[in-house]
């Protein structure tokens, strides 16, 4: 099969990385419009169950992956001048730079060309591929020629965010709270290498506003951020990436979704499909998962829209409650001040609880105590679990004695 995909960041990457371990036979190209080694965004972020299912695609890749990445397994945050430290899942960074170049290295091993500074708008300039894949962002050239086949709909977030890299090193996945005479700011920081982490700012739209951001150049506005979060930096800069006229990166975020993801041989993959809410920290894991499973469908599947159609509505499906805790996660960070004010460590319980659906119907500390009671229950359970097959053997071990004592005792006699 002759593949085309247009797009060079992780998703295209690792499907075509895939497709050719697959079958060798397999002809592909990766089209990047951006020269090699230009990319942005400082790191990514991912967690065990991705490196695992790495693994169990690519050993070569994911061990590469895992070796060039820094791991964490708390979170902290700071609200004003207090800090509550707890553990958590095992998370990892990494430079989205080194991810690419890991992928990049391996795809060409395999054989896969990789085509960069030429992009692609038109898929009629692919006539002669079997398969074009559209991993080309949320701005997807080629999904846009045919808006209303796909249904695309993006949805914008209230919320203002910028996405920095900074010296600072963090050594847990790190939030921190500050309140403004306009309202609270707030960041997310990890590191994703020895001498690097990620620290995104966000903050509603007013605080934004009322603190001149929008209408300060990079530098000042990035002097000024310093300046908020000294405690957190500890004297490192905030290092952005400003366009060329000097003007700073502020964002909103928006969600895209899309009705259906493929049309005749052009099929959507990663952001050009979907988004979700940077709070979670799953887009990267999100784009490797596309690839796995539209790779798997198209080796099930020998008949192109069968394997199209499979894909879609495994994704689909498995996306289903990522994207609900993306939203809910989103609208946490947006109705801040409902859950600033609570005692740290119960904020902080519930930032862990930002994806639940029913946080935002009920009073924070009522839920809080709720949950409480329900992880004593839970652990409770658990004892039990665990408890109740020792009692039994104890009860079956005593019986087993009780009649061996009758029987000896009636031989006895």
């Amino acid at each position: 099969m002759k593949v085309a995909c247009v797009g060079g960041g992780p998703a295209g990457l690792y499907l075509s990385i895939l497709l050719k371990l697959r079958d060798p036979s397999h002809d592909i190209t990766v089209y990047e419009r951006d020269p090699a080694g230009s990319t942005y965004g400082w790191g990514v972020t991912y967690w065990r169950g991705l490196l695992d299912k790495l693994h169990e695609h690519d050993p070569e890749s994911a061990r590469a992956i895992g070796d060039a990445s820094v791991s964490w397994n708390h979170g902290v945050a700071h609200v004003g001048d207090s800090a509550t430290r707890h553990p958590g899942d095992e998370g990892f960074g990494i430079g989205r730079h080194k991810l690419l170049d890991i992928l990049a290295d391996r795809a060409r091993q395999l054989g896969v060309r990789l085509e960069f500074e030429h992009g692609i708008t038109d898929a009629d300039e692919l006539a002669d591929a079997d398969l074009v894949v559209a991993a080309d962002g949320v701005n997807s050239v080629l999904r846009e020629q045919h808006t209303e086949h796909f249904g695309a709909g993006l949805k914008a977030g209230r919320n203002r965010y910028i996405w920095l890299g900074t010296t600072k090193v963090f050594d847990a996945f790190t939030f921190g709270f500050k309140e403004t005479a306009h309202g609270w700011i707030w960041c997310y920081g990890y590191g994703y290498g020895q001498d690097h982490s990620t620290c995104v700012v966000e903050c509603a739209p007013e605080t934004w506003s009322g603190l001149g951001l929008d209408r300060a150049n990079e530098a000042d506005g990035l002097a000024l951020l310093e300046k908020l979060f000294a405690d957190l930096l500890d004297g490192h800069p905030l290092i952005g990436r400003s366009a060329a006229d000097g003007a700073a990166q502020w964002l909103t975020f928006r969600t895209l979704t899309n009705q259906t993801w493929h049309h005749g041989n052009l099929v959507l993959l990663g952001d050009a499909a979907h988004t979700t809410h940077y709070s979670i920290g799953a887009g990267t894991t999100l784009a490797l998962e596309d690839a796995i499973a539209l790779a798997d469908a198209l080796r099930a599947h020998p008949e192109l829209p069968a394997a199209l159609t499979a894909y879609e509505e495994r994704r689909k499906s498995e996306l289903l409650s990522i994207q609900s805790a993306a939203r809910y996660s989103a609208q946490w960070y947006e109705n801040l001040p409902r859950y600033i004010r609570l005692p740290p460590a119960q904020m902080f319980a519930l930032l862990g609880q930002r994806h639940s659906p029913l946080l935002p119907y009920v009073p924070p500390q009522l839920y809080y105590g709720i949950d409480r009671a329900a992880g004593r229950l839970e652990a409770l359970r658990r004892f039990k679990r665990w408890l109740g097959p020792k009692l039994a053997r104890t009860a079956q071990t005593r019986a087993l004695a009780s009649r061996t004592r009758e029987k000896t005792e009636v031989s006895g006699k």
